[in-house]
């Protein structure tokens, strides 16, 4: 084997370790997301049928997917892992089949690689589930917008064959619009709706689309209602207890990741340790200690957040960007100090035989920026 397809299983296998220990299964896009190769909102226009083919979305060839699938086999044979192989459909209104690639075989990238720890009970709903067409996907625009179909406009806006048509055209205008906010009221409403979309909106700083809400039948908004009254005191009681069980697992997490800190990082005080596991990996953040990787205890994952608690706290990083420096020229000001940081949380035996520190600058998170 080459060093450049050594250096790429090796990679393979890291990416695929973290989504077995996160979800007991592994799939080639987990992989190919987890490389950064393709970013989740590449993924979720590939699902709506809005590409012809996952490859030409991504940043590499095809090729290179190609040998990546083929890694990835390897290494989930080695592991004693059970090939599935699941259908993907396109969220249109025809369902087709989503293709990975224009050149070659399906199948290599359809395999979800299986655990033998999961039941055959959970095996079956995972691959039912992936195998369902994703939701269809009506657009809030930010812009003025013409149909395509009658020439008139709208709130909302359904791509068909890469164009927008209005609801009406879309046979879409019989339904009501359900904000979000409320998760039993959308989930029953939704189960209610024999026709259902789901609203997006896009959100200019984050370069996203984010659900709004639904469009669900009048009828089946009401009997959702209907539902959510008859049983709010239970769902309150199973919320509080939800709320508990998350705490308790929270803390839990912390402690794992505040000692793998420890060991990383001997030269870290205790209570600094414990300040950064709490604070990376407050649930709903979005920091790096929620991350796939960083739940795995994921060694890079570990080192960025370090890392980002050194820019906060030991460097004078925020005073930069609130005098008007540009973010990447402060982040090349204070490497220096972070490095030096990082070398005495080492330790002087860790600093000469740890890892190699990750790259601060691109490629970091915005999250730690």
């Amino acid at each position: 084997m080459s060093v450049s397809r050594q250096s790429l299983a090796r990679r393979v296998a890291d990416a695929a370790e973290i989504a077995l220990t996160t979800r007991k299964y592994v799939t080639f896009i987990d992989v190919v997301t987890g490389l950064r190769w393709l970013h989740t909102r590449h993924v979720d226009l590939w699902r709506q049928g809005r590409a012809p083919t996952l490859a030409g979305l991504a940043a590499v060839d095809e090729d290179r997917l190609v040998t990546t699938a083929a890694l990835l086999k390897d290494w989930a044979l080695a592991k004693g892992l059970k090939p599935v192989d699941t259908p993907y459909v396109a969220g249109s209104r025809d369902r087709r089949e989503l293709r990975f690639t224009a050149g070659h075989p399906q199948e290599p990238f359809r395999v979800h690689w299986i655990s033998p720890e999961l039941s055959e009970a959970r095996v079956r709903r995972l691959t039912e589930r992936q195998s369902k067409a994703p939701d269809l996907v009506a657009v809030a625009p930010l812009e003025s917008w013409t149909c395509a179909s009658c020439g008139d406009t709208g709130p909302y806006l359904i791509m068909e064959d890469d164009r927008p048509h209005c609801l009406t055209c879309a046979d879409l205008d019989h339904l009501v619009f359900l904000p979000s906010g409320n998760a039993a009221l959308s989930r029953r409403a939704k189960q209610e709706s024999r026709l259902a979309a789901v609203v997006v909106r896009y959100n200019r700083r984050r370069k996203v689309y984010q659900r709004a809400g639904l469009l669900v039948e009048q009828a089946a908004l009401e009997a959702a209602e209907e539902r959510c009254l008859a049983d709010e005191d239970a769902r309150e009681r199973r919320r509080e207890r939800d709320r508990v069980r998350r705490a308790e697992q929270d803390v839990e997490f912390q402690a794992r990741m505040a000692a793998e800190i420890a060991r990383l990082f001997p030269g870290c005080p205790e209570r600094r340790a414990r300040d950064i596991a709490e604070h990376a990996g407050q649930r709903g953040s979005g920091r790096v200690g929620r991350t796939a990787a960083a739940r795995a205890l994921d060694e890079n994952a570990i080192t960025l957040a370090v890392i980002a608690s050194i820019r906060h706290l030991d460097t004078d990083y925020d005073e930069l960007l609130m005098s008007g420096v540009p973010r990447m020229t402060a982040r090349e000001r204070i490497k220096d100090r972070i490095e030096a940081k990082l070398a005495e949380f080492r330790g002087r035996d860790a600093w000469t035989d740890g890892p190699a520190t990750p790259m601060l600058g691109i490629g970091t998170p915005d999250s730690l920026r």
